[in-house]
């Protein structure tokens, strides 16, 4: 494995491409981000796009973690929240390539936006994961808080009810004060 690198990700077809290999390979392989199997390439390709025409906008960041010249995982970074949640972020769409998983990328993807957070001044993170097969350990072990669960709450990939967790993690000054 290269050195890992992560980067804010702009607008190419290179990139929009690299990403939508990716979310194809994440929901084929169980991963909830809001698709069903199989993922059409297109409607990959049309969130991608819309995703980052919203990061030229300012409204979030995408994220990319590198493993050379290959794109390996990304995470995005929501920016904008309703006018009285100016302090607030949230972050979305974690996913590694399975072929990649386990060498600490989604660790890194997260840590990167935590500092991209608190760089806007946002206090507070929030994020969702599945209850059957999520990240709850990886967002535990970086310091997330469980606030609930929400049973039945979306459809797994390949079928089937799964619930969602709810956590949230103090950034910044807010952090140390709290």
């Amino acid at each position: 494995m290269a050195e890992l690198k992560i980067a804010e990700l702009g607008a190419s077809p290179e990139v929009r491409a690299a990403l939508s290999r990716i979310l194809i390979e994440v929901v084929a392989d169980g991963g909830s981000v809001s698709f069903m199997h199989p993922l059409a390439p297109a409607a990959a390709d049309g969130f991608w796009n819309g995703s980052l025409e919203a990061a030229g906008r300012g409204e979030r960041i995408v994220l990319g973690a590198f493993d050379g010249d290959e794109l390996v995982g990304t995470v995005t970074l929501l920016l904008q929240c309703p006018p009285n949640q100016p302090h607030r972020a949230e972050i979305a769409k974690l996913m590694t390539r399975p072929s990649h998983r386990g060498r600490g990328i989604a660790r890194m993807l997260m840590q990167a936006a935590e500092r991209l957070a608190i760089e806007r001044a946002r206090t507070l993170l929030v994020l969702d994961t599945a209850t059957d097969g999520g990240a709850a350990p990886l967002y535990e072990g970086l310091g997330f808080t469980l606030a609930g669960e929400i049973p039945d709450y979306a459809l797994k990939p390949h079928g089937g009810l799964t619930g969602t967790l709810i956590y949230w993690k103090r950034l910044g000054a807010a952090a140390a004060t709290h």
